[in-house]
């Protein structure tokens, strides 16, 4: 069976990483096996719903390395959706319900004071014809609730065993609102039959909505697909994600400068037996993802494992991939500099400082004028490929100084700064004025 993946993104804000690794996780099953990753926009919230968060929602998923093979958008189906509606009202599975929400917020109240589970009472089953006519001629709209059978329904989920959900203890889902509006539920069923889902990869908080949804599955004569619910994601300390999701949206994270490989390897690979190291590329990343490797407890999400990871992409990114990002920022002083300075890098942009090096303008640090003058006295005429390792030995003959008593106070003199690239490759490239200049304290 060829697999065939869906992501599902509302189109109401901004993606974050929460989103993206569900995103992730069905992009790499499906290519893993050479199957098919489908877009569907859920924008049925037509009042919500905008172009723009829909056209983000695309560039951030281009911009990851996840393009789909088939796109949709909900709000272009609602005939298939209401086809769907009428066959569940003809089966009697589908029915209207007319209590207002304070109603139902009462009742429920009411419930638990007795304590009895907050279930939906299906009180809408006991009403008569004329009873629904009084309704309507108040102006009540109902709203339509899905008869569930109250029963256990089982599935081998991917990523948890065997899972069951007994329906019996749940309330018949709502799935179109009184003001006609279709919600997540029924659209998503319809959608993954039209579309031919094979596996619906999702988050764990979803295993109650399965339940429902085979129900629906099964009420429409469909077969069902297999499922995967993934353990949520928590922030480094297992405290909640949720409500840092916000400051942890894709489109700001680009803006900030982390690589699409670092961003798509650590939430490819935290809550798995993984060791968590960059992908060379979403390819390997999809050859090497398999369920068996996650675990059930919750993954971590930690931005100094990010931030680790954005390194590690920047210190084995190709002189050939860095060149026209380098020519953008006007700094590309070609192969030997990049090689210099990449193991330096945890942003591609500070790249910009690094070229200062070579380009100038650096303010010098002279932490000891005499030495900063006899070290120029030694400064050989003639720049070559050796100048550091022949210069720094002259320094160290003629002034006693040695090791960091040596290095740092030419380091300091010569870029401004107490760590950076290795001295023996960049010094090299500094035109011998500029050495010359700073060595004087002059800023050049």
């Amino acid at each position: 069976m060829s697999v065939k993946v869906r992501f599902a993104p509302s189109p109401t804000g901004k993606l974050h990483v929460g989103n993206v690794r569900t995103a992730l996780v069905n992009y790499l099953f499906a290519k893993g096996q050479g199957g098919k990753f489908v877009l569907r926009i859920d924008d049925t919230d037509l009042v919500r719903s905008t172009k723009e968060s829909e056209d983000n929602i695309e560039i951030d998923l281009k911009w990851l390395g996840m393009d789909w093979d088939e796109r949709y958008n909900q709000s272009k189906r609602f005939d298939r959706y209401e086809a769907a509606a009428e066959k569940l009202k003809a089966s009697g599975r589908l029915y209207p319900c007319y209590e207002t929400a304070e109603e139902l917020d009462l009742r429920r109240k009411v419930q638990l004071s007795r304590g009895m589970p907050p279930i939906y009472d299906r009180a809408a089953l006991k009403l008569t014809d004329e009873q629904k006519a009084a309704y309507e001629a108040e102006g009540r709209k109902p709203h339509w609730r899905f008869k569930l059978e109250g029963k256990r329904v089982a599935w081998e989920d991917l990523a948890r065993g065997h899972a069951e959900v007994d329906t019996a203890s749940m309330s018949d889902p709502v799935l179109i609102r009184a003001d006609g509006l279709f919600l997540y539920t029924l659209p998503s069923v319809v959608d993954d039959i039209d579309m031919e889902i094979t596996h619906i990869i999702r988050g764990e908080d979803h295993v109650t909505n399965t339940g429902a949804q085979i129900e629906i599955f099964e009420a429409l004569g469909a077969k069902m697909p297999g499922f995967a619910h993934m353990p949520l994601l928590v922030g480094a300390d297992g405290s909640a994600l949720s409500k840092r999701l916000g400051s942890l949206a894709i489109m700001d994270m680009r803006t900030d400068g982390y690589e699409p490989i670092a961003i798509t390897s650590h939430l490819g690979k935290i809550g798995t037996s993984d060791n968590l190291e960059i992908a060379a590329s979403m390819q390997e990343l999809g050859e090497g993802f398999s369920f068996s490797k996650m675990g059930r407890s919750p993954a971590r999400y930690d931005e100094a494992d990010l931030g680790r990871l954005n390194a590690q992409a920047l210190q084995v990114m190709p002189y050939e991939v860095a060149k026209p990002r380098l020519a953008e920022l006007d700094v590309d002083l070609g192969e030997e500099f990049w090689n210099a300075v990449r193991p330096n890098l945890n942003f591609f942009k500070e790249v910009e400082g690094l070229a200062a090096i070579v380009n100038g303008p650096i303010t010098p640090v002279i932490e000891d004028a005499a030495f900063a003058e006899a070290a120029l006295k030694l400064l050989p005429e003639e720049i070559g490929a050796d100048v550091w390792s022949v210069w720094t030995g002259a320094v160290k003959a003629g002034t006693g100084a040695k090791g960091k008593g040596l290095f740092m106070p030419l380091r300091l003199a010569l870029t401004g700064q107490a760590h950076g690239p290795d001295m023996g490759a960049i010094v090299p490239m500094i035109p011998r004025e500029r050495l010359v200049a700073r060595l004087k304290g002059e800023t050049a």
